[in-house]
């Protein structure tokens, strides 16, 4: 069987979207490529966005290709599952352009959120819930009912997995990067100066907390850590190719008993590294080596200058908020850009954030702007408002979001006016 992996080019005008627009690794695709190639099925990679491709050309390559399965993510890059574009405006069009007789594929949140609002809305086959890695060469060999997080539509109705798949970590063996254009990207990600050659990779998925706010719950939940050695293979294969700087999209680096072998390794090779983590997770002892490893990029979810708002936000955190900005500001001494993320909460005063983003600025620790969270379907937060997600969620998500920051504003990086869902998905 043949399955085309397409990665759209992604366009976020009039979105609320406020992850970074930059090309990313599809590394869901790239792990997905190896685990049906190595089924004994043929696979191709396409990333239009990376290689800057249009619909044309990539329905040219399709149709030469004649693929059984197409398969299209509804989030640029695992990296930002958990803060996607709410709409479905690209894959919808993808999917519809691209029609080419084969069984139409979508991974991603929506699917994992609400697998029948994303059925209907992209006229798909196949939605699955959760992590596709494993399961994608399952369509081809295996009873849809027995694949871990399928849901599907037939002449009968649409059948919807009450679970979601979840990858076997040690199962995934270094990637090769044979199928993918490394020297195209450039984009080092979270890193604001200087020149090299970036990549993403991953070490660990899931996290052992569950803060409020956080959209892995339905996908990405449980952590795991890769093989050590299997990454520092990558690490390897990326750097022969001119690669200078690794981003680890890990939702939070820095937790597993593994990650100081992976640093050890990493401080032996010519590479920089950059990642997400919460600072409340390191000691001086532990920044020394981030440090030693060429961390140049670390970006500390701290969300609550008060222990309330953090109790509030569920973060679990045990040091005190002068504790945390001791070990920021130590970090900072190591590493060359260290920054402390905030999250509006109504337990933060706005002349105490400032006080505190002063501080740490005088540090050399830059310090975000409190951010107006969206309530994703299927975190903490969307299910205490509004129950569980429904086939409307995410209209329900995204009618509260700008209703209520309308007035009280955006964050920085996103559209100051965003349209409304219905318009973005022409009011499907």
């Amino acid at each position: 069987m043949k399955f085309a992996l397409v990665n759209p080019a992604w366009d976020f005008h009039g979105s609320i979207y406020f992850g970074c627009q930059e090309p990313h690794y599809p590394l869901e695709l790239l792990f997905g490529f190896e685990q049906i190639k190595r089924a004994g099925h043929q696979p191709l990679l396409i990333d239009a966005h990376s290689d800057q491709l249009t619909l044309a050309q990539v329905k040219q390559a399709i149709s030469k290709f004649v693929p059984d399965f197409l398969v299209i993510p509804t989030a640029p890059s695992y990296l930002f599952w958990r803060c996607p574009p709410p709409e479905l405006r690209i894959p919808r069009k993808w999917f519809a352009e691209l029609d080419c007789n084969a069984v139409k594929v979508a991974i991603g949140p929506h699917s994992s959120a609400t697998p029948a609002a994303t059925l209907r809305k992209l006229n798909c086959d196949v939605a699955l819930r959760g992590e596709p890695d494993e399961v994608l060469p399952k369509l081809a060999s295996t009873a849809w009912s027995q694949v871990e997080g399928c849901c599907w539509r037939s002449p009968e109705g649409v059948h919807i997995a009450a679970t979601s798949a979840v990858t076997n970590m040690s199962a995934l063996d270094a990637l090769a990067f044979e199928n993918y254009n490394v020297e195209k990207h450039v984009h080092r990600h979270h890193v604001f100066q200087g020149e090299g050659r970036g990549a993403e990779l991953e070490f660990a998925r899931g996290c052992p907390w569950a803060c409020s706010f956080c959209n892995k719950t339905l996908f990405r939940n449980k952590y795991r850590e890769r093989n050590v050695e299997a990454v520092l293979q990558e690490v390897d294969r990326l750097i022969a190719r001119g690669v200078t700087y690794i981003y680890f999209i890990d939702e939070i680096f820095g937790v597993g008993r593994n990650v100081r072998r992976l640093l050890e390794g990493l401080a032996e090779r010519p590479v920089t590294i950059g990642l997400q983590t919460r600072v409340d997770l390191w000691n001086e002892e532990s920044l020394d080596l981030l440090g030693r490893a060429h961390c140049i990029s670390m970006e500390c979810g701290v969300e609550s200058i008060t222990e309330e708002g953090r109790d509030e936000l569920n973060k679990n955190c045990r040091l005190s908020t002068s504790r945390l900005s001791e070990l920021l500001i130590y970090a900072r001494r190591r590493i060359p850009w260290v920054q402390a993320n905030l999250i509006l909460t109504e337990h933060d005063r706005r002349e105490d954030i400032r006080e505190w983003q002063t501080h740490l600025k005088t540090h050399g620790v830059w310090v975000s702007e409190p951010v107006p969270m969206f309530p994703f379907p299927g975190t903490p937060d969307y299910q205490r408002m509004f129950g569980i997600p429904d086939d409307f969620a995410w209209e329900r998500a995204h009618n509260y979001y700008t209703t209520t920051f309308r007035e009280k504003g955006y964050s920085d990086i996103q559209e100051p006016r965003p349209a409304s869902l219905e318009e973005l998905e022409c009011a499907l």
